[in-house]
């Protein structure tokens, strides 16, 4: 089997099982350490480096966690390799399996699906909170069913998609690195990781963060870039074959990517609000407080609770486009660099 081949079907068995078992609960996830490195390296910085300006010092904090995640990782990788012949590569195949959320997502939205269908209402609220940052209390089951098709769309980048497109770029650097394409892919999903995480950490638009944010907010923004847009392409593309509306799909992410506030969040969005044909954003609250996001797909139907269960089928087809894509693109550029 050639080597791109033998990576790829690697690559789809981690996303198979991913989607059909989701991640251990019972198994440290990788992303509670570079948690645990963000509160380490932030009180570091915070408290030693008064010198510098709170945005330089956010900096530093970034740096630190990216090099320290990817050293840690590949200092694994290496020992592994030393110990067992394989052994590196079994661990490769776990790294990329944690990296992806396609299960995750999906088992949470079931679980608000349920609860809405058993007239649960508080149950549905309580479920789609650990899913949203907004208040949830008051929501109606439309409210908490667009709150949770909101989440799925938006997360479906930075759960499934980011992180294999960074995957494949990092199996790209195999031979750079003298490293098997597996290694370089679990390397590219972890770096990732690192940058979403601290976004996650650090993103915050408040008095405490937005200096010190600043740089892994922006850093996140860009490494989403392509890969936010190339899966609004890719919903389109599954709602044809699913037989969603495809051209409402292709319409609504034309005219309305860009509304979000966030320049990669609403291009899944979109895509997803026309293909099923659903208005999307509206008001909501935050800790209290009064909001409102720009409508995607304004005027069309308020979201149903099936609308769940046909979003997720949505997200699962679109992100296994977005795989062929990356195959097909991974496989180009490797030959152009032989």
């Amino acid at each position: 089997m050639i080597p791109e081949l033998t990576l790829y079907v690697q690559l789809l068995i981690v996303l198979v099982v991913d989607c059909m078992i989701g991640d251990p609960r019972l198994i440290p996830h990788p992303v509670r350490f570079i948690g645990r490195l963000c509160i380490i390296y932030e009180r570091l910085v915070r408290e030693n480096f008064t010198l510098l300006t709170l945005k330089s010092r956010g900096v530093l904090a970034f740096l630190l966690v990216l090099l320290s995640t990817l050293g840690s990782s590949a200092i694994i990788f290496y020992v592994l390799a030393l110990i067992v012949e394989g052994a590196a590569l079994v661990g490769a195949l776990a790294v990329c399996y944690f990296s992806i959320a396609a299960g995750d997502l999906v088992a949470h939205s079931n679980r608000v699906y349920s609860h809405l269908a058993a007239d649960d209402l508080p149950g549905a609220r309580s479920a789609v909170s650990m899913m949203v940052g907004r208040d949830t209390q008051s929501l109606d089951s439309s409210d908490v069913a667009r709150a949770c098709v909101e989440s799925v769309s938006e997360n479906m980048v930075d759960g499934i998609t980011a992180p294999l497109f960074w995957a494949f770029i990092g199996a790209l650097t195999g031979p750079v690195l003298q490293v098997q394409p597996l290694i370089g892919a679990a390397l590219g999903s972890t770096f990732y990781k690192a940058i979403n995480t601290m976004d996650s950490m650090y993103g915050y638009k408040n008095d405490k963060y937005l200096e010190f944010g600043w740089c892994a907010a922006r850093v996140d923004d860009l490494a989403n870039f392509l890969p936010a847009r190339l899966s609004g392409l890719c919903l389109i593309g599954a709602a044809y074959l699913l037989k969603f509306n495809g051209r409402g799909a292709a319409h609504v992410f034309k005219m309305d990517r860009l509304k979000s506030s966030s320049p990669n969040s609403g291009h899944s969005e979109a895509a997803a609000a026309g293909a099923l044909q659903i208005e999307l954003g509206g008001p909501s609250s935050y800790f209290g407080r009064p909001a409102f996001k720009e409508y995607i797909g304004q005027g069309l139907g308020r979201v149903l609770p099936a609308d769940i269960k046909r979003v997720n089928r949505l997200v699962v087809g679109g992100s296994l486009l977005f795989f062929i894509l990356c195959c097909a693109l991974h496989y180009f550029l490797t030959a152009m660099l032989r």
